[in-house]
């Protein structure tokens, strides 16, 4: 699918029109409706791209004119150009799990889960482990987690561990509780909790955020060739979806490396924007190369460090300034020290490199702003390597609304999902209760105080769908058009502000909206096309919009237009 110019060996020796040569590469996306994202020129109707860069903006007659010979024309007969979608948030070697593995998203019920487990088991008689994740337990009924003993009655014979949909929590049967030797005399970990049976203080086979890692350490990890698949296939599947970049939220130097080989071998075009995940060693020797580390291609950037300071109000980890409603005894944990995590910030501003820090409850959040200004206190300007340090709290979920103005004036973006609000819909007013949702998915509070928010999926948590992402910025209700009561309808986004979060906000949010974000001269010629206007059409039928195109740097790595 790709435009080769002609007999790239002769380069330049034949000038055929001024500033081009044979061996230019160009493609023309003519007859369009471009939304370019800039003030100045919102809209279009073509774009020319030359060596993977936008040369021109305009009208098609204008692009063909200015386009050097050979230059590959698309009459896209008035589909929709964006500048190219990208994922604040996600997990790509999580979204490759997802889509080769044991994918329990949707599972209806337990009895559902329970006859899920079985077929696994019946499937697969090798695998010494059966592992699984996307359950989710808030529209069962009743609903309540799920415990070792309804795994038992699935399968008992082998060691079983599920994940939760958020990635906070996993269910164990009691054949794991007893290799990892997990009893009723086991203390919490920090930052973890293992859930026990009020009556008789057994475990549940519930553990919360650190608590995993008493069961995950002993599970076999996978081999290095099935890492490079995973990898493989979460970036094919992202730009199948439309997305041109994804920002890599808690990656590995294994996995980066991994990256590396996938890039060189021509596997994978996606761009990544990738965080190291901390506290660690491999964080650690990011912040001694600090922004200067090179990557290994121009469409990996490696430049974040993924902190956690909470977990997941779903499995009411998340850390909260009052009890849960739905469980007084609970606050939620926090999964890192305070204390490690403002080191970290320092170390950061010195070295140029942005930390991200996951934080949903209020409570977190709060003291993630509160250590973020302590690091900027603490460090002057004169002492850091960016004057713009473009710190980010990662999902900015509940907030207490005396904190909402200090992500403007911290200068902290807010990395927020949409998706996650017509998902959480259906718990979240429980878990929080009636005054405390006001300042939950707060996205107009934090727009209307001058905050910025770049906007992701979070996938494999969600389906990492940017037509999703979309719709639930600018209708706040689910994908079938429910919205319960006092939803917060008012904390809607506008659809320019919505495709705002999904373009040149992320592309800020990397350090890149001089190269990214917006479809103007000069800049990378990365596009979504798309079979329907969705700043147009009424919100029912946004979801029924399908990625045609994706483009990145010039290049169609997903093409399925309509063909006559």
């Amino acid at each position: 699918m790709r435009m080769r110019g002609f007999l790239r060996s002769c380069c330049c020796l034949l000038t055929l029109a001024p500033g081009w040569c044979l061996a230019t590469e160009a493609l023309i996306l003519a007859n369009a409706n471009v939304y370019t994202g800039v003030p100045s020129q919102p809209r279009a109707e073509a774009v020319l791209a030359v060596d993977g860069r936008i040369a021109y903006v305009g009208t098609s007659a204008e692009a063909l004119k200015r386009a050097p010979p050979g230059a590959r024309e698309l009459d896209l007969g008035g589909l929709t150009v964006l500048p190219g979608l990208t994922d604040s948030h996600a997990h790509l070697a999580g979204i490759g799990w997802r889509e080769l593995n044991f994918d329990l998203t949707g599972v209806e019920s337990l009895a559902a889960l329970k006859q899920r487990l079985r077929d696994r088991a019946a499937q697969d008689k090798i695998s010494p482990w059966i592992e699984g994740r996307g359950w989710i337990e808030t529209r069962w009924t009743p609903a309540v987690f799920p415990s070792r003993t309804d795994l038992d009655e699935a399968v008992a014979d082998r060691p079983v561990m599920l994940e939760r949909i958020d990635g906070h929590a996993i269910v164990a049967n009691t054949l794991a509780l007893k290799i990892a030797r997990i009893t009723r005399e086991t203390a919490d970990p920090p930052g973890g909790q293992i859930l026990r049976d009020p009556a008789t203080g057994e475990p549940t086979g519930m553990l919360i955020d650190n608590a995993k890692a008493l069961i995950e350490k002993l599970v076999p990890p996978p081999t290095r060739d099935q890492l490079k698949t995973a990898l493989e296939t979460g970036a094919n599947r992202s730009v199948r979806v439309g997305w041109t970049q994804l920002q890599y939220a808690g990656t590995t130097d294994a996995e980066i490396e991994m990256l590396c080989r996938l890039y060189a071998e021509g596997k994978i075009n996606l761009r990544v924007y990738a965080a190291i995940g901390g506290p660690g060693p491999d964080a650690e020797r990011l912040l001694t190369l600090g922004r200067i580390h090179r990557s290994c291609d121009n469409r990996l950037t490696v430049r974040g460090i993924k902190l956690y300071m909470d977990g997941a109000l779903g499995s009411r980890g998340a850390a909260l300034l009052a009890p849960y409603s739905d469980s007084p005894q609970d606050r939620g944990l926090l999964v890192n020290q305070p204390g490690e995590v403002l080191r970290i910030a320092k170390a950061a501003l010195r070295s140029g490199i942005q930390v991200q820090t996951h934080a949903i409850g209020d409570r977190a959040n709060r003291l993630v702003l509160d250590l973020y200004e302590q690091a900027f206190a603490s460090v002057p300007p004169s002492e850091r390597t960016v004057a713009e340090p473009r710190f980010r709290i990662e999902h900015a979920q509940v907030l207490a609304p005396k904190d909402i103005p200090r992500f403007a004036k911290l200068g902290v973006i807010a990395s927020m999902q949409t998706s996650h609000a017509i998902s959480d819909m259906f718990f979240a007013p429980s878990r929080l209760g009636p005054d405390r949702i006001k300042g939950a998915y707060a996205w107009r509070s934090l727009l209307d105080a001058g905050a910025i928010i770049t906007g992701g999926s979070d996938a494999p948590v969600e389906q990492g769908d940017p037509i999703i992402e979309f719709y639930a910025a600018v209708t706040r209700r689910a994908q079938d058009g429910y919205a319960g009561a006092d939803w917060g309808l008012d904390q809607r986004m506008t659809r320019e502000e919505a495709l705002r979060i999904l373009t040149i906000a992320p592309a800020y949010a990397a350090f890149q909206e001089q190269e990214r974000g917006t479809i103007e001269e000069g800049k990378l010629a990365d596009f979504t096309v798309l079979s329907a206007d969705i700043m147009q059409v009424p919100d029912a039928e946004i979801l029924k919009s399908r990625v045609a195109m994706t483009v990145i740097g010039g290049e169609i790595v997903f093409d399925d237009r309509p063909r006559d």
